[in-house]
């Protein structure tokens, strides 16, 4: 369904206060997939208020599990896992339900799923994940659209090396591995740390997973795994994008309930533009901009530990408004400069040619009406439309709130003129 919905941003206004980071989408949605695999009753805290969250509770309730939701904790009763089909309709809803595929393969040897919809970044090809669990065992069939993955005789352990570090594809061979027969060795795994969430949920559930945030990890197969309780970790892309909301504005925010040991690939590009970025313990950090930022040379997307994809938009955003010239190139996605043209209206300079976008920094930006494509394009477009003279209109709210709760409250709570109509 559209969202008739869009947010009205009266820009130039400087933030300033305190905003406590959400659960991380990347790490929640993984965990209540790897709920499946529990027998019983698994509560998971923190767990952010989105909308992709509530498609993955819907997948959960088709495949019959019994859900509960109470503001931040989402308790997942797997007892009688029924059905091992997942409806087109929720498949399109959001690109990550293909994670259902290892866990509802490893509980009921069998899954049958259309391809995943979401935000159309270009190809994120599930053959990596295809392909690894066809080592394990499965077998695919594929008929008008839907893939039907069984294994016949159980899934078995393998030695299985990544031609690309993908996070989904890492997700899924732990889920498919931990109750597989003998050991699964993971070469070129992804490192970030919504990994480590879903190996300390598994293994918090029985499991047996060595070297979860390193690039070789080892599972070794158990016969059940059963319920357990868990917090979601800070949504490090989250915090990133609030940080840039601030240091736009040049403004002073302080951040808790976040994870600052996930956020180095990023501050220290904040920390070469000239802001000031401390950290404290207990999930606090604190970001000063006084001046008007310089502009970083080159801003790389890399897998972790390296600058995140998913900040890329934010950072092409805060650079419109920098001192000099930011050339960013995007080696995950192809198409994920979707963001650029609705920056330009706003007043942006900013050329791009296949993978590279080069910004040219401006004295200022001026509000007009721009629509979000994507996720995280629509949260660079918040960032900017904070910092533009005038009045914003942003719609396609929709892509934003399938990763930011209320970001209107939040920002309001920090000074910003946002309001959702």
């Amino acid at each position: 369904m559209e969202n008739r919905q869009r947010l009205i941003i009266n820009g130039g206004r400087r933030l300033e206060g305190e905003i406590a980071v959400h659960g991380a989408k990347n790490s929640a949605l993984p965990l209540l997939s790897a709920a499946v695999l529990a027998h019983g009753e698994s509560i998971i805290h923190n767990c952010p208020q989105l909308t992709d969250v509530d498609a993955a509770l819907r997948i959960l309730s088709k495949l019959g599990c019994r859900c509960k939701k109470s503001e931040d904790t989402v308790t997942v009763d797997a007892a009688n896992v029924t059905s091992p089909e997942i409806p087109d309709t929720l498949m399109r809803e959001m690109r990550s339900s293909i994670v259902f595929l290892g866990s509802v393969l490893g509980r009921t040897g069998r899954c049958r799923l259309s391809f995943p919809g979401g935000c159309e970044l270009g190809a994120r090809p599930i053959d990596l994940h295809l392909s690894a669990l066809e080592l394990m065992g499965m077998e695919v069939s594929e008929q008008h659209g839907y893939l039907d993955c069984t294994a016949p005789a159980g899934l078995h352990g393998a030695k299985i090396t990544l031609s690309f570090p993908s996070v989904g594809a890492t997700e899924n061979i732990l889920l498919a591995a931990v109750t597989a027969r003998g050991v699964t060795e993971i070469h070129n795994a992804a490192r970030e740390p919504e990994i480590a969430d879903l190996a300390d949920f598994l293994t918090k559930c029985g499991a047996k997973i060595r070297g979860a945030g390193e690039s070789v990890i080892a599972v070794e197969g158990v016969e059940r795994l059963s319920p357990c309780e868990h917090s979601v970790i800070p949504d490090r892309i989250v915090a990133g994008t609030y940080l840039c909301a601030a240091a736009i504005t040049r403004g002073e925010l302080i951040l808790t309930r976040c994870e600052p040991s996930h956020m180095n690939g990023f501050v220290t590009v904040l920390e070469s533009m000239g802001a000031r970025v401390y950290t404290y313990g207990g999930g606090k950090m604190y970001l000063s901009c006084k001046k008007r930022l310089v502009a970083p040379k080159t801003v790389r997307t890399m897998p972790y530990p390296g600058f995140p994809t998913d900040i890329q938009a934010p950072f092409t955003a805060l650079c419109c408004t920098a001192e000099g010239t930011s050339v960013f190139v995007e080696n995950i996605f192809e198409n994920r400069f979707r963001h650029i043209p609705e920056l330009v209206r706003l007043g942006a300079s900013i050329k791009t040619e296949g993978r590279v976008c080069v910004v040219e920094g401006v004295q200022r930006l001026s509000g007009a009406k721009v629509r979000a494509a994507e996720l995280r394009g629509g949260a660079a477009l918040i960032v900017a439309a904070l910092a533009a003279d005038g009045v914003s209109e942003i719609t396609g709210l929709g892509f934003i709130d399938r990763g930011y709760e209320s970001p209107e409250k939040a920002l309001r709570s920090v000074g910003a003129d946002i309001r959702r109509v």
